[in-house]
C-alpha cells in the first residue's frame, strides 16, 4: 500500500507568524495532535504538536487564575516552538518504509510533500495502526467464515 492512499489531503496549516493561541484554537476545535507551518510561500517550515504547545503554555491559560503573562505567552509566534528538522514522505512511498521512518526518527507524524516541498498530506502512527487493524480484523473474519 502506497502511502498516498492513506493519507490526510485535508490539512490544517498556520503559517509561522502565527500565534500559540491560534494553534491551542486549531488543536481544539479539530481535535488534531499535529499542525504544518509553512513559510510565506506556501512550503513546509515546520510542525507543531499538541504537547509542544502544551509545554509552553501556563496551566492557568483559559481559567480564572489566567495571569497577564499566560496571556502574553499565548502572542507568541509558532515559529519560537516548531521543530524544523523535519523527516518528510512522498505520496510513492509504501506504507512500509513509513513505519521504518516513523520508528528510526521517533516520530507521531510524517508531513507528505511534492517535490518543491509544499505539504499535500500527512500520515499519523494513528493511520498507521487503524490500516493494521482493519487487516488483522479481516483475517480474523476470513478465518472465522
Amino acid at each position: 500500500m502506497k502511502i498516498e492512499k492513506l493519507m490526510n489531503t485535508e490539512l490544517i496549516t498556520l503559517s509561522m507568524d502565527s500565534p500559540l493561541i491560534k494553534a491551542k484554537e486549531l488543536f481544539e476545535k479539530h481535535k488534531i495532535h499535529h499542525l504544518l507551518i509553512t513559510d510565506d510561500d506556501g512550503f513546509l517550515a515546520g510542525i507543531t504538536t499538541d504537547r509542544d504547545l502544551y509545554k509552553h503554555l501556563s496551566p492557568t491559560v483559559g481559567t480564572s487564575q489566567e495571569t497577564h503573562r499566560d496571556t502574553a505567552l499565548m502572542q507568541k509566534k509558532l515559529h519560537q516552538i516548531m521543530a524544523r528538522d523535519l523527516t518528510t514522505a512522498r505520496t510513492h512511498q509504501s506504507l512500509n518504509e513509513a513505519v521504518v521512518l516513523f520508528y528510526d526518527n521517533h516520530i507521531s507524524c510524517l508531513p507528505v510533500v511534492d517535490k518543491q516541498n509544499k505539504p499535500i498530506g500527512i500520515i499519523t502512527w494513528r493511520d498507521i495502526l487503524k490500516v493494521l487493524a482493519l487487516q488483522y480484523k479481516k483475517k480474523l473474519a476470513a478465518k472465522a467464515s
